[in-house]
């Protein structure tokens, strides 16, 4: 769990999600707002997955004894 609360890439991506909340909030609904969304969420998503496959990778290198 650390990995993920420590994560700069994941810490960007909840604050990107914090702007796109406030567009949402206080901005025209367009087809511009869902766009924004969609990229949020890919952004979370390539952030995460960027933190497993980190983690795998150190497990394997460990396992390797190196």
């Amino acid at each position: 769990m650390r990995k993920f609360i420590f994560s700069g890439s994941l810490i960007s991506a909840v604050l990107g999600g914090w702007g796109t909340l406030q567009t949402t909030r206080k901005g025209p609904r367009d087809w511009r707002l869902i766009l924004m969304w969609v990229s949020w969420a890919a952004s979370v998503a390539i952030a995460v997955g960027t933190i497993v496959k980190q983690s795998q990778d150190a497990d394997e290198f460990d396992e390797l004894g190196v």
